[in-house]
């Protein structure tokens, strides 16, 4: 049983805003380590694109789930649950302290909360919706989604089809919206848990984006996105700075298109993750472009810890 007297320190926001680096300090600060909530940053075959933390980054403090699956794995959010529960029982025997850092809201949501037990989906609907996605195309899944559960139509990836098919195939084999199998109950866990997150002006985040953007390309993006060609049919290929690429590599834009596109693509999958976070009442917000900002997420914590 872990004691209550550990704590979990989230350190949630959009893409690009600075999290790695404020996940670092904290994990300084408080002599522990730092696990990755980011579901594209588990992959070992994909670094560039997922904007993975630096080798200095990595050195700095230790991370986990950061290049500890391969693609070829099946690993969804409740492996990562499971896993992540069974290290934090592991780390908290060592540490008072542990950071939990990423954007992506569903995976700091299962661990925090865990989830309701979904439905189990008929084999058949999900191969009707698969050959819908062949014959119709993403756009057509996302139209019947905003009809069936416009709630999760607002919160997903809506560049991710295999997001989109679950939760069709869950609404279709039970009649509910997938959105209120994930609201029902909060599972009590056993160590208290901070959450703070960092946001930026709108322009100067959508800034950063393109200027991330760019810099990925600089730093081989193409070459990275051309060796994963022959496993592109594969779930966790289908996100944003990969899908774009392929359409370029299949002829079907120019490079210049496929890279706005890209940037695109991440400033809207920011403004989704920003709605995420901002339904959840317990964060608590700081400027990302604040000079004191770890001193006063600090203060944030020590504050809640001394509650």
């Amino acid at each position: 049983m872990i004691s209550p007297t550990k704590t979990l320190i989230v350190v949630a926001g959009p893409t690009a805003v600075g999290k790695t680096a404020a996940a670092i300090e904290l994990a300084k600060h408080y002599h522990t380590v730092v696990i990755s909530a980011d579901s594209r940053q588990f992959f070992r075959e994909m670094s560039i694109g997922t904007a993975k933390p630096s080798q200095q980054e990595l050195a700095a403090v230790k991370h986990y789930f950061i290049d500890s699956h391969s693609i070829t794995e099946p690993f969804s959010v409740g492996n990562f649950e499971k896993q992540g529960l069974a290290l934090l029982d592991e780390l908290f025997k060592t540490h008072d302290q542990v950071v939990l850092a990423g954007g992506s809201g569903l995976y700091i949501k299962a661990i925090c909360e865990g989830f309701d037990d979904l439905p189990t989906a008929d084999a058949a609907i999900r191969e009707r919706l698969n050959q819908e996605l062949e014959e119709k195309g993403i756009s057509y899944l996302q139209q019947k989604l905003l009809l069936a559960d416009p709630a999760y139509y607002n919160e997903v990836d809506l560049g991710n089809p295999q997001r989109i098919i679950r939760a069709l195939e869950v609404f279709e084999s039970s009649g509910k919206p997938f959105s209120s199998f994930r609201q029902a109950t909060v599972n009590k866990r056993p160590f208290n848990i901070i959450k703070l997150a960092l946001n930026l002006p709108r322009e100067v985040l959508y800034n950063r984006i393109n200027d991330r953007v760019d810099l990925m390309v600089q730093q081989g993006l193409l070459a990275e996105v051309e060796a994963l060609l022959p496993s592109r049919h594969l779930n966790a290929l289908n996100t944003v700075g990969y899908a774009e690429l392929f359409d370029y590599f299949d002829d079907k834009t120019s490079l210049e298109k496929a890279i706005e596109m890209i940037k695109q693509n991440t400033r809207r999958f920011a403004k989704r993750q920003l709605t995420w976070f901002r339904k959840d009442s317990s964060f608590h917000w700081f400027q990302a472009s604040d000079p004191d900002l770890i001193g006063q997420m600090i203060d944030a914590v020590e504050g809640q810890l001394q509650k």
